[in-house]
């Protein structure tokens, strides 16, 4: 089945050029990251891969996921010196490109940023006007695109915890849009992603937290509002 289109699909973000797919989608994914991690990095290495990889410069690519990183939105009029803004803050980077993954969209970019003692890892697609799809984080098939509220969970695998984490969002009133369940084996570790149409209330993610066999617990509000 075909993913339906919405009205940002088809203006794209209000932005700052020169192009939705090679600037403001890049953004986003660097904001994603910056999320996940919790705050700007002190270092990240960033791979472009595919078209990305021959353009990135020209395009401004560079400059749009060290804005991001940065938190800054698509509009920020800073994204165009954000080359020079990463010392202000104490970021670090470092660039590389790979013009040939036949197995990855052709916009596609992995960001491995660190902040201290804690990492994360984000591989990006940037499909058009803007709209991202993160497709793996730290290793996890994720497939989100961070325009609804998005909580990443790790956890045991366990018998029942994906009903628990339902029941417990159902709670909260609050629906699921998406979900995806990625884990390294039987009983090992594994990732819920669920994106809700609604916000979801500190003290519910509080509680998920305090489970014992819940490892952590990231939660991303639309990135776009």
């Amino acid at each position: 089945m075909a993913e339906s289109s919405g009205i940002f699909d088809m203006i794209g973000p209000v932005m700052i050029g020169p192009s939705s797919s090679h600037t403001a989608g890049v953004v986003r994914i660097g904001r994603v990251t910056n999320k996940i991690l919790g705050g700007v990095p002190e270092h990240a290495d960033i791979i472009f891969y595919n078209s990305f990889a021959r353009t990135y410069e020209g395009h401004g690519s560079n400059r749009a996921i060290l804005a991001g990183l940065m938190d800054y939105r698509t509009d920020d009029k800073r994204i165009k010196n954000a080359l020079d803004l990463t010392e202000e803050v104490g970021l670090t980077y470092k660039f590389r490109s790979i013009g040939s993954a036949s197995t990855f969209h052709p916009n596609s970019v992995r960001v491995t940023a660190r902040k201290g003692d804690k990492s994360v890892e984000v591989l990006g697609e940037s499909r058009g006007g803007g709209v991202i799809r993160i497709k793996e984080v730290n290793g996890f098939d994720s497939n989100f695109t961070a325009s609804l509220h998005t909580m990443i969970i790790e956890a045991d695998d366990v018998k029942g915890s994906i009903a628990f984490f339902a029941e417990v969002l159902s709670q909260d009133e609050c629906n699921i849009a998406t979900m995806t369940v990625s884990r390294k084996g039987r009983n090992d570790l594994a990732c819920l992603i669920l994106e809700t149409d609604s916000g979801i209330d500190d003290i519910t993610l509080q509680y998920l937290k305090k489970r014992k066999w819940v490892h952590k617990v990231i939660y991303i509000p639309d990135i776009d509002k």
